[in-house]
């Protein structure tokens, strides 16, 4: 897939929470589901046709997350470790 197929599909799919600022709070547009937490799934499922399926989602809109992802990892990264650290202690 094309960079500008991915990034027409971002624009499509992902959106800024307005109650949370920052890329790393980003959620899927007409779901409201962060994409920190979709790609946390994705850790545990290993497999996105299965993250589509447990969400409801089109592939479309996992694939914009993936793109997404790869251009916040860091950040989404971090917000996932500071979930899971919350769950921990």
């Amino acid at each position: 897939m094309a960079v500008q197929e991915r990034q027409d599909l971002i624009d499509h799919w992902i959106e800024s929470n307005p109650s949370l600022s920052g890329p790393h709070e980003a959620r899927l547009v007409g779901y409201g589901v962060p994409v920190w937490a979709l790609i946390a799934h994705l850790r545990v499922v290993e497999d996105p046709r299965r993250v589509a399926t447990d969400y409801g989602l089109l592939m479309d809109a996992i694939e914009a997350v993936l793109a997404y992802y790869r251009q916040h990892r860091a950040l989404i990264d971090a917000r996932i470790a500071l979930n899971e650290a919350a769950f921990e202690g």
